[in-house]
């Protein structure tokens, strides 16, 4: 029996999980790598949701958004074990869709304040997508890319993303925090293909 398909009888799964993604400690925060846990936060504290410890790898809340039932979660693993707390959500909370997870992270891709939606397709090497895809078993999540922008050379990859950023650039890594926050909540709101249309036509 796959992932998706192991519900159990009477249980609702909710609407949506909502993972954002980052490195845990203070080390980590305010780094252009947790700018997705950064947006998760920031719907979190629109809707006053309460984060817990203790279960699934990860701080969980329980809580409405649009008066739907959605999951936030942040995963307290590092990075690279992003998909051992998508597992054990989608398992907790019997979700049997995977494009009803979101997944919020940071992207090379992107310029910094740019926000884009995407529902599966390649990793681009994030190695938190690839971890949630092969504890997943597959790629077909939703996924909200923050971002964060290119770092001046290819070997300074790491320290781009790992790295506290100067307050100079804070600014534009903020806004593309907000946006990602508005379009989760269009995405619960409006549904993806309304959502997709709002954001990525920006």
């Amino acid at each position: 029996m796959g992932l998706f398909s192991g519900r159990r009888s009477g249980d609702t799964p909710p609407e949506w999980i909502v993972l954002g993604l980052g490195n845990p400690g203070d080390r980590y925060a305010n780094t252009r790598h947790n700018v997705g846990d950064d947006a998760v936060r920031l719907v979190g504290e629109r809707v006053n949701a309460t984060f817990k410890a203790g279960k699934n790898d990860a701080f969980v809340s329980e809580s409405r958004i649009a008066d739907l039932r959605c999951v936030l979660a942040i995963p307290v693993t590092f990075m690279n074990e992003s998909g051992r707390a998508a597992a054990s959500l989608v398992k907790r909370f019997g979700l049997t869709d995977s494009s009803r997870l979101i997944v919020v992270h940071d992207e090379l891709d992107l310029e910094p304040g740019d926000t884009r939606l995407k529902m599966g397709g390649g990793l681009a090497g994030h190695n938190g997508l690839k971890s949630i895809a092969q504890h997943l078993g597959t790629k077909d999540f939703l996924r909200v890319r923050i971002g964060v922008g290119r770092p001046p050379s290819a070997d300074r990859g790491a320290d781009w993303v790992l790295s506290k950023v100067p307050q100079r650039s804070r600014a534009e890594l903020d806004i593309g925090v907000v946006s990602a926050a508005d379009a989760i909540e269009l995405v619960v709101s409006d549904g993806v293909e309304n959502a997709m249309q709002s954001v990525n036509r920006r």
